[in-house]
């Protein structure tokens, strides 16, 4: 595509303009798609727990993913590798959602391997030794040792579990939703 034609953002910085589905995949021109998660946006701590469970309740674990990231970037130095875990985590349920089961169970297992050092502290509310368990269940399940990073196979299940692991996105606060 010629430079010139390529979609821009207010700052004039390369941006796809093309619709979204609730996974993150670009739809085409035209055609109706999920609204985007808005970029850059400096939340409490609190609030990106809160938004991103919302957005997980709702099966889009890929905006979820974009909430985690700003609060990577824009959080303390000391939660770096808690909220880069977290956001490597929802994309792992992203890419296990859309089908790719070895992408996803990889971010998922390199997720809880960062938040691993937030296990005693639960930081925000955040149930970090449960949300460690799932992960790494999941990452079995959508694709088991032995079978790491190969094609699926006639009667395999891997698949199946693959695109379910959107609507399996757990709690992220301990207990009970918080607030409710």
């Amino acid at each position: 595509m010629d430079e010139s034609r390529r979609d821009r953002d207010e700052e004039g910085r390369a941006r796809n303009a093309r619709p979204r589905d609730g996974l993150g995949r670009p739809l085409p021109y035209g055609t109706p798609g999920v609204e985007r998660q808005p970029e850059g946006v400096v939340r409490a701590p609190g609030e990106s727990v809160r938004e991103a469970q919302r957005l997980l309740d709702a099966g889009m674990p890929f905006h979820a993913h974009e909430v985690f990231e700003d609060a990577w970037k824009s959080g303390p130095d000391a939660e770096r590798e808690l909220w880069r875990g977290l956001a490597q985590m929802a994309v792992g349920l992203t890419h296990a959602a859309r089908g790719n089961a070895a992408g996803g169970a990889r971010l998922l297992r390199r997720g809880a391997a960062a938040v691993d050092g937030f296990r005693t502290s639960d930081p925000h509310g955040i149930g970090v030794d449960g949300l460690i368990s799932w992960a790494r269940e999941l990452a079995g399940r959508v694709d088991p040792p032995g079978l790491e990073g190969q094609e699926a196979a006639a009667g395999d299940t891997r698949g199946a579990a693959a695109v379910d692991a959107a609507a399996e996105a757990p709690w992220l606060l301990r207990g009970d939703r918080a607030g409710e």
